[in-house]
């Protein structure tokens, strides 16, 4: 096959201006000192961070069941979100079926303590974040928006803003039931398990925490109703949310969709603080 020289003078060229000019995105092994391994994360670093001693707010930004850290870059630019939000993107490793949950059943599946403590102390450590809850945020997709709210009820300190897209807020409604018992305990012999690590069964928490919340499914998705029930309880206890529905169903064209309404979403709350 014949090499067509100049075409790779060009796709070169726009490599070399992309790392001068725009975000840097780099994937760092990180050590869980909980699950006793390295773990890969993918951080994306606004243009702004090269050349000054700003600070900058962190948005976690977590993946789906069977999914990895490398999922939201592979579906649209993080680097563009990075740049024009102003702000660090931190796409975790949170595991094929960990649910962001601290498995009673598995040691090497405590995630809850990885990418709420773990992870959270490791980027202030070595990026210039604003190390305090009002300008740190989590969200994530389906299983990663049950994670993004779980955490954010777990380390209220450490979140003050989270979202959920799509999220499988109430786990006895997951299409995953046995994958999900390999890390809970089966729903037949663990009930309250299910229950205790539900969103849906927590939600007056939020009155506590204050988090600022921002939630979302789409009007095609099998887990439509329990977002609603959601939101509905969070209505009833005056929990202030930013609820919402949309076109479309449990898809990554909903998810890139809707992710610029999360992060402006949480600008508008590092901004008031």
């Amino acid at each position: 096959m014949k090499v067509n020289k100049q075409s790779f003078t060009i796709i070169g060229a726009i490599i070399c201006i992309r790392l001068l000019f725009g975000a840097v995105q780099n994937t760092v092994s990180i050590y869980s000192e909980s699950m006793d391994k390295d773990l890969p994360c993918l951080i994306i670093l606004p243009d702004e961070y090269k050349d000054s001693a700003l600070r900058f707010p962190v948005v976690f930004l977590l993946h789906g069941y069977s999914g990895n850290y490398n999922n939201w870059s592979e579906h649209t630019d993080l680097g563009n979100y990075a740049d024009r939000h102003k702000m660090i993107l931190i796409c975790p490793e949170g595991g094929y079926n960990s649910w962001y949950l601290d498995s009673p059943m598995d040691a090497n599946s405590q995630y809850r303590t990885f990418v709420g403590k773990e992870l959270v102390q490791y980027i202030d450590l070595n990026y210039r974040t604003i190390p305090r809850r009002e300008h740190r945020a989590i969200t994530g997709l389906s299983m990663g928006g049950h994670g993004a709210l779980y955490l954010a009820l777990e380390f209220s300190n450490n979140f003050g803003s989270a979202g959920s897209m799509s999220g499988v807020v109430d786990l006895k409604f997951t299409t995953k039931k046995n994958e999900l018992g390999e890390k809970i305990g089966s729903f037949d012999n663990f009930p309250d398990r299910w229950v205790q690590y539900s969103i849906n069964s927590n939600v007056i928490k939020f009155k506590e925490t204050k988090t600022q919340l921002i939630i979302d499914c789409g009007v095609d998705d099998a887990f439509i109703e329990s977002n609603r029930l959601l939101h509905k309880q969070l209505l009833k206890l005056n929990i202030p949310h930013n609820y919402s529905e949309k076109p479309g169903g449990h898809s990554w064209d909903y998810w890139v969709n809707i992710l610029d309404d999360h992060l402006i979403f949480f600008n508008q709350v590092f901004m008031d603080h």
